[in-house]
């Protein structure tokens, strides 16, 4: 399994990956396309394809820092999931040695709990912090989210700066 970093946005895989993007995430916890391809001249943002032996797998679209990686996006394509892709993704993702942040639901229905368990399988933790992940789109609020990371919980000073580079870089244009 491997990772494609695409640039580009005038591709074939590029238009692949963004149809898998727009079935896998609610309205409100996706991009723009504006936003979308603005950010992708970003050199800490990483729109990655998922292969395995060339065949398309899913997406890991995640921004590298010094000190983590947060992955804003993961999905797996449907036909392919329940095989361990997430997995192995995330597993290639922590051959870099840094501390992985993502972001999840709270664990308040079956479909959360699950991820929270897939997650916590995969060696993340689940971190206390009081996390509102500001919004995608000008029509929407901030919603509560649930931090976890790899291969430790993050400390109170690794948050904040994670959370300052959310809102002050990433989130920062999407408008």
């Amino acid at each position: 399994m491997e990772f494609i970093r695409i640039t580009n946005s005038d591709t074939e895989e590029y238009k692949k990956a963004m149809e898998l993007y727009s079935i896998s995430f609610p309205l409100h916890e996706q991009r723009k396309s504006n936003s979308q391809l603005k950010i992708m001249d970003d050199p800490n943002y990483y729109f990655n394809l998922i292969l395995d032996n060339k065949k398309f797998v899913g997406i890991i679209l995640c921004w590298k820092k010094d000190n983590f990686i947060y992955v804003e996006h993961l999905c797996i394509s449907p036909k392919m999931r329940n095989r361990k892709y997430g997995q192995r993704a995330l597993e290639l993702l922590s051959s870099e040695q840094k501390v992985i942040i993502l972001e999840i639901d709270p664990p308040i229905d079956d479909i959360s709990i699950r991820r929270l368990s897939f997650y916590e399988r995969c060696g993340f933790f689940k971190n206390i912090y009081s996390h509102i992940h500001p919004p995608y789109r000008e029509e929407n609020k901030g919603h509560n989210l649930v931090i976890m990371s790899y291969p430790k919980k993050i400390t109170d000073k690794e948050y904040a700066i994670f959370n300052d580079y959310l809102k002050n870089h990433i989130m920062s244009d999407v408008f």
